[in-house]
């Protein structure tokens, strides 16, 4: 089936339904590219797209940005991070700015290159920022083993990495925002398989379709959305079958488990989520600098006053709807997350929406 007739697909369910309906994306690249390839004005009228909470760097709170600035003021320390994390505002400041002011602040590309810096510069505390989902946490948790296994001891992560299905279900749990189904992201299935989705669709009723990234990709989805609404059932389907499958991969998740733990976990705008982190195992403590560097002094966080992001990642607004968007807030002066990553609402809205 290609593009179009998908999208008629799309409107006859829709109109069959006859009502209202609104679908997460919680993926952030869904949004990003929903907007670029145009989907969302193709739809037809009666769907909305809500983003959800599925773009890292926003979802990661100020205060991990204000201690992580903290720890760039310490001497011979070299703070690794990749790029979409630079830019992100502290309470008063942020990475890109400390930089500036000549804390020892790079981005690396994969967290391998950071242990790689760690081994050639013994004279350095080299502390890799672990933000992302269960994709990201992967690739961190092999460098945490691998610093184990060399023994060392200059190579540490400051963790914030989160896990998926517990956000959707303190979304869902909240009932705050209307949501009738969900685009499940693509990537983190490929890690977590698409089962680890069941209980949502099980106790929430919801449809849940985990989704690839091509226009097409998510016309399709969407479609299996709406064909379980008209239905009446709420299952986990996969859309993405070329590379999800029920069970994700099994050596990825051995090795999420063997470094991480569960652990509650805070979200810019949804607030404490039971479960929804890992931390690192005390076997690994050396690698932990939240244990490392435990007598640093955690500043005072405050968010930027009449930001809406935590709003937006919730679904509860839409980026026109902050009073700083387009004003105070953009791609070259951003006040908030969701306005500088790349997979942010705020920065698809801004070069993208009307």
């Amino acid at each position: 089936m290609n593009t179009p007739s998908k999208l008629a697909s799309v409107r006859q369910h829709l109109a069959q339904l006859n009502r209202p309906v609104k679908i997460m994306e919680v993926c952030g690249t869904h949004t990003m590219s929903a907007f670029r390839s145009g989907l969302r004005s193709l739809l037809g009228p009666g769907l909305t797209l809500l983003s959800g909470p599925g773009c890292p760097v926003c979802v990661t709170p100020i205060t991990y940005i204000d201690r992580a600035l903290a720890l760039a003021g310490r001497p011979q320390t070299l703070i690794a991070t990749f790029g979409d994390m630079l830019r992100v505002p502290g309470t008063r400041s942020s990475l890109e700015h400390a930089r500036a002011q000549g804390a020892d602040i790079r981005i690396f590309y994969s967290p391998q290159d950071a242990l790689e810096t760690a081994r050639n510069r013994p004279e350095l505390n080299v502390v890799f920022l672990g933000v992302g989902f269960e994709t990201t946490a992967v690739a961190v948790a092999w460098t945490i083993q691998e610093a184990a296994r060399l023994g060392l001891s200059n190579y540490s992560v400051f963790c914030a990495h989160k896990t998926m299905p517990p956000a959707m279900a303190g979304l869902l749990a909240s009932g705050e925002v209307a949501v009738d189904g969900f685009l499940c992201p693509g990537h983190v299935s490929v890690v977590i398989g698409a089962n680890a989705y069941a209980a949502l669709a099980r106790d929430y009723g919801r449809p849940c379709v985990v989704a690839g990234f091509e226009a097409a990709d998510m016309a399709q989805a969407i479609d299996q959305v709406l064909q379980q609404l008209l239905q009446n059932r709420a299952q986990v389907e996969i859309q993405y079958q070329r590379s999800v499958t029920w069970d994700g991969n099994a050596s990825a998740q051995s090795l999420l488990a063997e470094v991480f733990e569960p652990c509650d976990a805070e979200w810019r705008g949804l607030g404490l989520i039971p479960g929804s982190g890992l931390k690192i195992r005390p076997r690994y403590a050396a690698c932990d600098a939240e244990r490392v560097f435990s007598q640093w002094e955690a500043p005072v966080s405050e968010e930027p006053r009449g930001c809406r992001c935590g709003d937006v990642l919730r679904g509860a607004c839409t980026p026109p709807d902050c009073p700083l968007f387009r004003n105070a807030c953009s791609p070259s002066h951003p006040v908030g997350a969701c306005m500088v990553s790349s997979e942010g609402t705020c920065s698809a809205y801004y070069k993208y929406g009307k």
